[in-house]
């Protein structure tokens, strides 16, 4: 943080789910910046272990709670909204609970920036509400969710638009692709998941033929497109981050053989509801709009999530 009389105040950002996967890369990529940081998370996913001893702020509550959210949001000069339930599966299993988390969750918090005067609202999204499309995946596609998790997310989507054209906020909308890296040892995604059992000698299980692609972009290449959409004077759109190249299951687990250096053993399960069969990204908006474009390679970027589970096993022996 700058300091005296005749330095800039430090712009102050709220990252809601800071404590996750993104959020602990993205704070502390902010942090690097020059941001002041806050972190609004209810640790439902676990202690805030992934950004202890960083210099934040740590807010412990809910996105339903709308008098937290406010008092959370009051005083920030930006928002990233990272807070949400995740995942196809868990959108399955319990779709009511999706919908409050991620559909109005997201309300009360544009709500509050909305009356705070917040200047910029950056909201996380993904792939999932555009669904039954066929690849790739670009903001010209009518979304067509498949999954509540999808239509959740799109609920998210469509209030970020709506409060951008009513009252002028400036909210842009970021969908992710299939995100790795590090700090994602709680995480039950498909790099994640078969890293983790690699870790413990446990087979990894396929589901489907493997042959379905996703477009694996890397955590610390996707924090600095939340950056430039912080820093950008755009707003009211949709931007796609992502890699813009297909990768199938089964050439992933190629990839983790040679990066991880040993045998993989390979179990097969039925394919699950509601997954998307293909799913790569167009981005060229993004590399227009924000000057952004993903500039790990997949190897690379395994190779040092990997490093990482291999620390996080040695620390925990």
């Amino acid at each position: 943080m700058t300091t005296g009389s005749n330095q800039p105040k430090s712009r102050h950002v709220l990252v809601t789910g800071g404590a996750g996967f993104i959020g602990a890369n993205l704070v502390r990529l902010l942090l690097a910046k020059g941001w002041r940081v806050s972190v609004a998370d209810n640790l439902s996913s676990g202690p805030a272990v992934y950004i202890g001893g960083l210099d934040v702020e740590l807010l412990d509550g809910d996105v339903l709670d709308r008098e937290f959210v406010s008092s959370a949001v009051r005083g920030k000069d930006a928002i990233v909204h990272l807070a949400a339930q995740t995942g196809v599966p868990n959108s399955v299993a319990a779709p009511r609970r999706d919908f409050e988390v991620n559909a109005i969750g997201t309300l009360n918090v544009l709500e509050a920036a909305r009356e705070c005067g917040i200047g910029r609202f950056v909201f996380a999204s993904s792939n999932a509400p555009l669904g039954r499309q066929a690849p790739p995946a670009s903001e010209d596609k009518a979304p067509l969710p498949i999954s509540p998790y999808g239509a959740s997310k799109l609920t998210g989507e469509a209030y970020c638009l709506a409060y951008h054209g009513s009252w002028g906020l400036g909210t842009v909308i970021l969908r992710f692709a299939n995100v790795y890296g590090p700090y994602s040892g709680r995480k039950s995604s498909v790099v994640a998941r078969f890293l983790g059992d690699i870790m413990s000698g446990n087979p990894i299980t396929i589901y489907g033929g493997g042959n379905q692609t996703r477009d694996f972009v890397y955590v610390g290449d996707l924090c600095e497109a939340v950056s430039a959409a912080l820093d950008s004077p755009v707003s009211g759109e949709v931007l796609h981050i992502a890699t813009g190249h297909p990768t199938s299951v089964r050439n992933l687990v190629d990839v983790m053989e040679r990066v991880c250096g040993v045998r993989i053993e390979r179990r097969f399960a039925p394919e699950r509801t509601a997954d998307i069969g293909d799913n790569y990204s167009v981005v060229e908006k993004a590399k227009r709009l924000l000057g952004w474009e993903a500039r790990t390679g997949l190897e690379e970027g395994l190779a040092r999530t990997w490093q990482w589970f291999k620390a996080q096993h040695t620390n925990t022996a």
